[in-house]
Formats: structure tokens, sequence, C-alpha cells
């Protein structure tokens, strides 16, 4: 009698001969196909980014700590381009989240939902979402480069104040195309990608909250036949664009020469806050400013400044990789609805490794240093700089 017995080797069937023996199996040789080809290479571009990007040559890294971070952000890196990149399809495009609480990439914020498709320039495309409660919505196209790298430049931005928006909040948008009276954007020839904007000021979170949801959808106008099914050249080319994202991300991550004048590279200090222009991945409707935050084991850092009138105001943590310190569980950004003000209407901000006791907290995670970003959505007249002092914890106390 003979028995199958299925191992737990993929793929691999083994026969055992009538006195209970098991020939040794066979070796295969696996084909020199082009989409194996494609998966050696992102094997090798991750042993490459482990061993130049995530080392002690690169100056976020600062010690073992940010090395760890390092490998964390890897990881979302690649969930993003499996995500966004892998079955990107210009012809039959999809929305996607660019970010979320567990996959922080690209300086995520905890008050927006972000989706973002990649297109192709020589498209029509219609754009359908709702405003869902968002103070500022916007839809941006990015052009030049590929979509699975840095993008060269922001080719244009339309928001809420320059589409018809429905009682309900509904509202669709055309992009490309010939030129409509309403509700339309040109793409340039070299457009790679759309990404969409939706900003919340609320008690929470909205990127960490379930019950926000911004419905949204995109869809060539003339989609034409359904995608040629998935072949040995196709499949190499998905595994290539997320090889390319990876990389855009890590070891090619283009540096600006010079840095914007908003990024202050003395810690503690912020430059004046100025609008980013054609800066890809920024929103052109947004004032920016930013700055590195380092303390010890019992300081603390006291920020203040007023508010500008604007349609939405934040300030997030970052660590050394751009990714926001945990919103989920801690309170770590703060926007106009959670900031509690001073009786002359400024603001008095304690960023601390402990809760100190006082309103306005934004929690370190003990985390000695890191970045403090701050947005200023459609600003109006000039934007006061805010101000920031080290002082010891202990002399912050309740008011």
């Amino acid at each position: 009698m003979r028995f199958l017995f299925l191992l737990t080797v993929p793929f691999v069937l083994v026969c055992a001969s009538a006195d209970g023996s098991v020939p040794e199996p066979a070796t295969a040789t696996e084909p020199q196909t082009q989409s194996a080809q494609a998966f050696d290479e992102l094997l090798e571009t991750l042993e490459t980014v482990r061993r130049d990007f995530l080392s002690e040559e690169n100056p976020r890294i600062r010690g073992a700590a940010d090395i760890a971070d390092g490998h964390r952000f890897l990881m979302h890196v690649l969930e993003q381009a499996l995500l966004i990149q892998l079955e990107a399809t210009p012809t039959h495009p999809r929305f996607e989240h660019q970010v979320s609480p567990i996959r922080k990439v690209n300086g995520d914020n905890p008050d927006a939902i972000y989706w973002t498709a990649v297109i192709d320039g020589g498209q029509v495309y219609r754009v359908r979402s709702n405003q869902a409660g968002a103070v500022y919505s916007s839809i941006t196209i990015e052009a030049g480069g590929r979509s699975e790298g840095y993008s060269g430049r922001v080719a244009g931005v339309i928001n809420d104040s320059q589409y018809d928006i429905a009682e309900d909040g509904s509202f669709e948008v055309i992009l490309g195309g010939e030129p409509r009276e309403r509700n339309w954007f040109p793409l340039p020839e070299d457009a790679v990608r759309v990404t969409t904007r939706h900003y919340f000021e609320e008690k929470t979170s909205v990127a960490a909250d379930h019950h926000v949801h911004v419905p949204i959808s995109i869809e060539v106008l003339d989609p034409g036949p359904p995608p040629p099914t998935p072949n040995d050249a196709s499949i190499a080319a998905s595994i290539r664009r997320v090889d390319h994202y990876l990389r855009s991300r890590t070891v090619d991550m283009p540096t600006p020469d010079p840095m914007p004048s908003w990024v202050s590279e003395v810690p503690n200090v912020f430059n004046a806050p100025q609008k980013p222009g054609t800066l890809a991945y920024a929103a052109a409707d947004a004032a920016y400013t930013m700055a590195p935050f380092a303390l010890g084991p019992d300081e603390a850092l006291v920020i203040t400044g007023r508010f500008p009138k604007c349609r939405m105001a934040n300030v997030v943590l970052w660590n050394a990789w751009g990714q926001t310190l945990d919103y989920a569980n801690r309170r770590i950004s703060l926007n106009r609805a959670q900031t509690q003000l001073e009786p002359d209407g400024s603001f008095r901000i304690v960023v601390a490794h402990r809760d100190p006791g006082v309103p306005n907290w934004l929690d370190t995670e003990g985390r000695g240093s890191g970045s403090i970003y701050w947005r200023f959505m459609l600003p109006e007249g000039e934007i006061e700089t805010p101000k920031a002092r080290v002082v010891p914890f202990d002399e912050i106390a309740p008011r």
C-alpha cells in the first residue's frame, strides 16, 4: 500500500514506497523569469537600504533607537509601496489611503485623511467625493518623474472654494480633457499622481477614528477594455515599481537644496511660516514651519503664540523619519479645537516626556529628539512665528 503525504514545503508532494522509505525530492531549478529577476532586485534593494540608509552615516541617526525606528519606517514604506504601486493601473485607477495610524510615511497628519491614485496625463478622469465634515478639502496634481518616485513638482491644486458642493456635501471634479466652466482641472502630459486632502478640526484625531469616513472614487471617462491579464512582464514591472518607490524614499530620497526657509535646523527655534510653492508632497494652500526639538530627561519645551485666521491649523510631533508619534493612544498633536487658549486668545503648549498636569501637553513618548511641525491651511494675513523656550520640567506647574 502506498500513502501520500503533503509536506509543509510549498508545492512538494512526496510518495512513500511500499517499504516506508521516502525518496529524496528532486531539486527544481527556478526558471529565470522576468518577475524572478525583479524580485531578486527588490531583495537587493532591501539589503542596500539596511546597509547604507540605516547606518550611522545617515545624519538622521543619532543612536540605536533611531536605527530601530528606521527599520519600522522601512516596513511602513514597503507596505505603502505594495498598497499604492503593486497593482497601479492608470487606465483603471482607484484611490488608496496614503497613510494610517500604522502606516506612517511622508510626514503624516492625525487631523487629515489622504487618498492617492496613480494617473496618466493623457486620460480624462472624474473624481467624486464628499466633504464629510472636513473643514478643508483639496485635489492636488503631481507631475514629472515617475509615479512610484518623488514627483518633480506640484502641477496644481483645486480646493473646496473652487468647485461646487451640493447640499449633502457631495461634489465631483473632472481632471483633464477639454476645459469646462466649473469643477474642472487641467492635467499636464506628465501628470503621474492625484492626491486628495481632507482636513478636520475635531476633539479627536480623525485619522485614528474609524467612524470618520471620506467617500471617494475615481474613474476614467473612456476606460476602454479591462486591463490585460497579468503576465511575467507586467508582474516584473509591478515589482520594479515597488522597488523604485522603496528606493525613492530611502537611499535615493532627494534633499531640497537649499532647504525651504521655513525649515529650521536649530533645535527648539522656529523660522517664519511660509507657503511651500511647488515643493512636491506639500499642500500649496498651506503655510508651514518646522524645527527639531531636543530635550533632556528633566526638561520641557514651552511654545507660545497665536493661531492666525485660517481654515485649519495644527501642530504635530514627528520622529527622525518624519513619522507622527502615536496619535491613536497619546496626545502628540493639537488642532485649534483641541487647544485651550489663554484669556488673551494666545496659546501655551508644553512639549514634555511626562504629563506636567497643564492643558495642551504634547507627549514626546520619552524621546529626547524629533521634529515639531506646524500647518496653517489657507492662512489670511501675517502668521505669528511660534516662540519656544526650554525650561526645567519642575517649573511647569498647573495654572
